[in-house]
């Protein structure tokens, strides 16, 4: 019988891998329309030899902030990278508990990431900096953005964290690979599987 722990530690991870996928597509948004805007800059500069001025500051910014709301979901769907030239020869449980370690890692990385992001939009606010551009944007607003992806990014890393460090405890192995292990080279064939016969099932339709 499951504990009642683990079903809201599950349902939290659920919701938590629903809101960083809506994060994704956001920025996503945001990275197209960054392109856009710089290339209708670049046609009228070409065309009119006019500029809108700020195209290059703004997908600057946009950049930053897709990137920092993208990380947990990375993380969640196991696809930041890892060197696994060993790794993939060790025993189960020893893997396994690499696969924590790499986790209990990159989360105190991502929470000091953070609490130094945190601090240099603080003293934008504090001073109230804006960029040394013709808009003149208010570094804090970005900036705030950026760390709020950040704060998302290592709550997440503690949800995960939390599950994992139960599972290893447990010795439920299988629970700790799928959420933090190495995705192996049938996972990944069976992901792009699946991709592909959704993309038939849409050219169909």
């Amino acid at each position: 019988m499951t504990s009642p722990c683990l079903v809201v530690l599950s349902r939290l991870l659920a919701q938590a891998r629903r809101l960083s996928r809506a994060a994704v597509w956001v920025g996503g948004g945001l990275t197209l329309a960054s392109v856009l805007l710089i290339a209708y800059d670049v046609s009228m500069r070409r065309l009119f030899g006019i500029t809108i001025g700020g195209a290059d500051e703004l997908s600057s910014y946009a950049f930053a902030i897709s990137i920092s709301w993208a990380l947990a979901f990375t993380a969640l769907e196991r696809a930041n990278v890892r060197v696994d030239v060993l790794y993939q020869y060790l025993p189960v449980r020893i893997s396994a508990l690499l696969d924590w370690i790499a986790l209990v890692t990159l989360g105190v990385f991502a929470v000091y990431l953070t609490y130094y992001a945190y601090d240099v939009a603080m003293t934008s606010w504090i001073h109230n900096s804006a960029a040394n551009t013709p808009l003149a944007t208010p570094l804090w607003l970005p900036q705030t953005l950026w760390v709020l992806g950040l704060a998302w990014f290592s709550l997440v890393l503690a949800l995960m964290l939390i599950r994992s460090s139960i599972a290893l405890v447990t010795g439920d192995i299988e629970t700790l690979k799928l959420l933090c292990g190495v995705k192996s080279a049938q996972e990944e064939a069976a992901e792009e599987a699946a991709t592909g016969e959704r993309l038939v099932r849409g050219e169909q339709a």
